[in-house]
């Protein structure tokens, strides 16, 4: 954290509510990722082309960030077959959710989902506790 920002971060949630916000209201869908990547890859309605362009437009973004600041330096001290089934694990458990962070953290909570409000706090307070095991126990 020690390129914090208030400003980026303010201007980053400024956009990511803005993306949310006119996706619900020119599609009518909530911008939870993991439902739009679902969709894109497992076709079984309309709607293929929004999801591309959504899916595209954060891989835009986030090359123009790392263009704009010089790079990005990815530093990780887990294996990549610890990668792969920390990856499959958040997989599960978008599914046993019935959504991801992006979809209830941000579209749930400003819509007043009670199940999202239920499903937040449950991986806030699951990343709570991984962070305390990992860095005191």
């Amino acid at each position: 954290m020690e390129n914090f920002t208030p400003i980026s971060a303010i201007m980053g949630g400024l956009l990511i509510g803005t993306g949310a916000m006119l996706t619900l209201w020119t599609n009518g869908r909530i911008a939870g990722i993991s439902g739009i990547l679902s969709g894109a890859m497992f076709p079984k309605q309309q709607g293929t082309l929004w999801r591309l362009l959504f899916i595209a437009g954060l891989l835009l973004g986030g090359a123009v960030s790392a263009i704009a600041s010089g790079g990005l330096e990815v530093i990780t001290q887990a294996s990549p077959l610890m990668t792969v089934i920390a990856g499959l694990l958040v997989g599960f458990g978008t599914r046993m959710g019935s959504g991801c962070t992006s979809g209830h953290g941000i579209c749930g909570i400003a819509r007043f989902s009670q199940p999202s409000f239920v499903a937040t706090g449950t991986f806030m307070l699951a990343g709570f506790i991984t962070v305390y095991l990992e860095r005191h126990v």
